[in-house]
């Protein structure tokens, strides 16, 4: 694959593949600690009787995993993910301790701005777990700086 350093080196079908993350339960406990207080993220014996039926992460931790391996495959080269928002952004399968991550994402569409140096590039993010069983989707709206400033 050819080095992205601008919205100008990008094409649509494009595709990026992150390094995998291990998820473990102390991972999965203290973020909900921090930020989704749940039974189904904290306690082992009470997430059992819970849709889940068993430990699983917060969504909002899944989402947080993702950025991060977004963010480490520097789709965009040496430039910061800057959004204007998200579509599709889905929790399709609980991530449960010892669940080992990675992210998938293929260049939907490219717009380039009529009155600024950027571009909008819709990346489709996929996560999968070590199954290869689709566990988080997002798509953001990104916006990528043009090599060309006029």
């Amino acid at each position: 694959m050819a080095q992205v350093e601008w919205f100008d080196d990008l094409t649509v079908g494009m595709r990026f593949k992150s390094p995998e993350v291990l998820v473990t339960e102390a991972d999965i406990k203290r973020f909900a600690a921090e930020f989704d207080p749940q039974p189904m993220h904290l306690d082992d014996e009470a997430a059992k009787t819970t849709l889940f039926k068993g430990l699983a992460a917060s969504g909002w931790h899944t989402a947080a995993i993702a950025m991060n391996l977004a963010i480490q495959t520097r789709p965009f080269g040496p430039h910061p993910l800057i959004g204007a928002g998200v579509d599709g952004l889905r929790w399709t399968m609980p991530v449960r301790p010892n669940d080992r991550l990675h992210l998938v994402g293929e260049v939907m569409s490219l717009t380039p701005s009529k009155s600024k140096p950027q571009g909008i590039a819709l990346v489709k993010w996929t996560m999968l777990n070590q199954n290869g069983e689709e566990v988080y989707t997002f798509t953001p709206i990104a916006i990528v700086p043009r090599r060309d400033s006029r």
